[in-house]
Parts: C-alpha cells; sequence; structure tokens
C-alpha cells in the first residue's frame, strides 16, 4: 500500500523511524532513517529497519563474502523496489521477502509516491565487506512505474 503521508506512514511502520541514516548518507539519493533491531557484536546476526522517504533509494552496491554472507530484505511497511544488475525491478510490499546472495550487484528504496520500510538482515559470511558503487540514475529510476 502506497503511504505518502508521513503520520499515516508512522502508524503502518511497526519497527519506528529511528534516526537518520547519516553515516551511510553518502551511498543514498534522498533522506533515509536507521533503526537498530539488534546489537552489533552482542548478536551473531544484525537487524535493522531501514526506512526510505519517497524517492530515495541507495546507490547499486554489493555484499561480497568469500563464503555465506548476502542479505535478506523483510519488507514492513509502504511500497519500495529492488533491482539486481540486468534484471527488472522487483515491486516491494509489505510481507515481500528478498534473498540476496552475496556478490550480487543490486539497489534498493522507496517508491517515488511512497514512504518505505523493510528490515535488512546482513547474512553472516567469511570476508564479508560491503562495496558501495554508483548512485542509481534518474532515467533508470524515474521509468519503474
Amino acid at each position: 500500500m502506497r503511504i505518502q503521508d508521513k503520520a499515516s506512514f508512522d502508524q503502518a511502520n511497526v519497527f519506528g523511524l529511528g534516526q537518520a541514516n547519516s553515516a551511510y548518507a553518502q551511498y543514498f539519493i534522498g533522506n533515509s532513517y536507521l533503526n537498530p533491531l539488534t546489537e552489533a557484536g552482542k548478536c551473531p546476526v544484525f537487524l535493522a529497519n531501514v526506512t526510505f522517504e519517497p524517492r530515495c533509494r541507495n546507490n547499486w552496491h554489493i555484499h561480497r563474502a568469500k563464503n555465506g554472507g548476502g542479505q535478506l530484505l523483510i519488507c514492513t511497511a509502504g511500497e519500495g523496489w529492488y533491482q539486481e544488475e540486468g534484471k527488472p525491478a522487483v515491486s516491494l510490499t509489505p510481507g515481500t521477502v528478498i534473498t540476496i546472495p552475496a556478490n550480487v550487484k543490486h539497489w534498493h528504496g522507496a517508491k517515488k509516491n511512497s514512504w518505505f520500510s523493510h528490515i535488512a538482515v546482513e547474512v553472516p559470511g567469511e570476508e564479508t565487506a560491503n562495496e558501495w558503487l554508483e548512485p542509481v540514475d534518474d532515467a533508470t529510476y524515474n521509468g519503474l512505474e
């Protein structure tokens, strides 16, 4: 369900907005927010609710791993997009689960006319690291319906 109104979105966003995602702002077009659900170092799996304002998306990126690794997205509120390089974009709505294998170039973010949240799960692995790449260009993003 597309949600443009922030107050309505806050009611639907059961895991909470969190704080401005300033540490990673350089890798996003638009504003995003991060609400950690587990504490790094105290749990072997890091979970965070990531919220995107309408039109916000992250850059293309790759979750590198020698073995294991990757990411899961569990969509919880609003509507968004997920796209792997060379494949069509996938519409994201609450209840959608995306499995992103390690070493796959991709991006995700909100639709033009909706706030969007997902829980991001960092899959444990060997020699894991995120590689941030180029922004998703406006022509690619604006062409999505």
